[in-house]
C-alpha cells in the first residue's frame, strides 16, 4: 500500500485554510503535515517538513505565489497545485504559474453544497496525481518555441484537433508557436474551468503566429486560426466548416472532452490530424482510435516529455496513436502530416 502523499497547505486566508486541510485529511491517500498563511512561513515549513505536494494560493499577501512559486521550482522542486479564484486577474496569473512549472491547479469552490463537494473531490485527485507527475526545475524549463515567421505550402482542408489536460498549458506554448500563420485551423480541448480558457486563449494569441481566440458557437472554421474550447458548459465539436459548442453531459468525466472533438473531425478521415497531449485520464484515447481507423494521422506525446502520462498512455494502449513524440518533435510532425497525402 502507498504512503499517504505529504501535503503542505498555502493559503492566506485562515476559513480557506482549514476547508482545505479537512477536505484533504478526509481523503485516505494524503496526509496535511502542515500550513502557512503566507510564503515566508510555508518555506520554513517546507524544509522542516519536506512535503511530497504543495497547495498553493495564487494571490497572498508579502510575497506572492508567483514569486514563491519561481523560488520552490528553482531552489527546491516540488509538485505544486496552485489554488485560484475565478476572477480573470486570477485567471491571468494561474496561466503564468502553469508555465513556471506548478503541475495543476484547481479553481476555488464558491460555496455550494454541490460546488464544494466537486472541488474538494478534484482537489484530492490532482494532489495525489501531482505526487506522481513529473516536476522540472526552472532551468530545466522547455524554451519558448521560436514563433514561425513565413507562409508554408499546406493542402488543402486539412484540420488539427488537440487535447489537453494536466500539463498542457506549457504543451500548448511549446507547439502552437512554431505552427506557421497559414497552418490549418487548429481546435483544442485543454481541461479547464471558465474565464481560464479565456485568458489562455489571449497568453498564447501573443506568442503565436497564428491568431488564437477561445471559441464561440457557430464560428467559421478560418485557416491560420486556433480555436480553444470555453471551459465549463459546453462541448466543442465540428461540424462541416464551423465550431459548434454543444450543451451535453460530462464525456469521458470532462466537458468540454476530447473525446467529442475527436469524435467529431473523424468523418474527415485523412484530412485530419489529432495530436493528444500530457494529462490524466483517459479522455481523447477512444476519440482518437475512432480517427486514426477513418484515415487520419494521430500523434501522441512520449512518456518523457509529459508531466502525466496518462491520456497519450491510454490512446497508445488503444492503439490510437499513430507515432509518440517529444514536445519539440510534435510541431514538425503536424506540419509534416498536413503537408503530405
Amino acid at each position: 500500500m502507498m504512503s499517504p502523499v505529504r501535503t503542505l497547505v498555502v493559503d492566506d486566508s485562515a476559513s480557506m485554510r482549514a476547508m482545505l486541510c479537512a477536505a484533504l485529511d478526509a481523503d485516505p491517500g494524503i496526509k496535511v503535515v502542515g500550513s502557512a498563511p503566507e510564503p515566508h512561513a510555508a518555506r520554513q515549513l517546507m524544509r522542516e517538513l519536506d512535503p511530497d505536494v504543495v497547495t498553493l494560493d495564487v494571490e497572498m499577501p508579502g510575497m506572492d505565489g508567483l514569486s514563491f512559486l519561481e523560488k520552490i521550482m528553482r531552489l527546491r522542486p516540488t509538485p505544486v497545485v496552485m489554488c485560484s479564484s475565478l476572477t480573470t486577474h486570477a485567471a491571468e496569473v494561474t496561466i503564468e504559474a502553469l508555465r513556471l512549472g506548478a503541475v495543476d491547479f484547481v479553481a476555488k469552490p464558491g460555496g455550494a453544497g454541490d460546488d464544494m463537494a466537486r472541488v474538494t473531490a478534484e482537489l484530492c485527485e490532482k494532489v495525489k496525481a501531482a505526487a506522481r507527475s513529473k516536476v522540472r526545475q526552472s532551468r530545466d524549463a522547455p524554451s519558448p518555441a521560436p514563433v514561425a515567421t513565413g507562409r508554408t505550402a499546406f493542402l488543402e482542408d486539412r484540420v488539427i484537433a488537440i487535447g489537453s489536460s494536466t500539463g498542457g498549458v506549457d504543451a500548448l506554448f511549446a507547439i502552437l508557436p512554431s505552427l506557421p500563420e497559414n497552418a490549418p485551423p487548429v481546435l483544442v480541448v485543454q481541461h479547464m474551468p471558465p474565464t481560464f480558457t479565456g485568458s489562455l486563449a489571449r497568453r498564447l494569441d501573443g506568442s503565436c503566429a497564428m491568431k488564437v481566440v477561445e471559441a464561440y458557437d457557430r464560428a467559421p472554421l478560418k485557416q491560420g486560426t486556433v480555436y480553444i474550447a470555453p471551459g465549463g458548459a459546453t462541448h466543442m465539436v465540428l461540424s462541416g466548416k464551423t465550431v459548434r459548442l454543444i450543451a451535453g453531459d460530462r464525456v469521458s468525466g470532462h466537458r468540454p472532452s476530447v473525446d467529442m472533438l475527436f469524435r467529431s473531425v473523424a468523418n474527415l478521415g485523412r484530412k485530419a490530424v489529432g495530436v493528444i497531449l500530457t494529462g490524466m485520464g483517459e479522455d481523447g484515447a477512444a476519440g482518437m482510435l475512432a480517427m486514426r481507423e477513418l484515415g487520419a494521422r494521430t500523434f501522441g506525446q512520449d512518456a518523457e516529455s509529459c508531466v502525466v502520462y496518462g491520456m497519450p498512455r491510454a490512446a497508445n494502449e488503444l492503439g490510437a496513436v499513430e507515432r509518440e513524440l517529444s514536445l519539440s518533435a510534435m510541431p514538425q510532425a503536424i506540419i509534416g502530416a498536413c503537408r503530405s497525402k
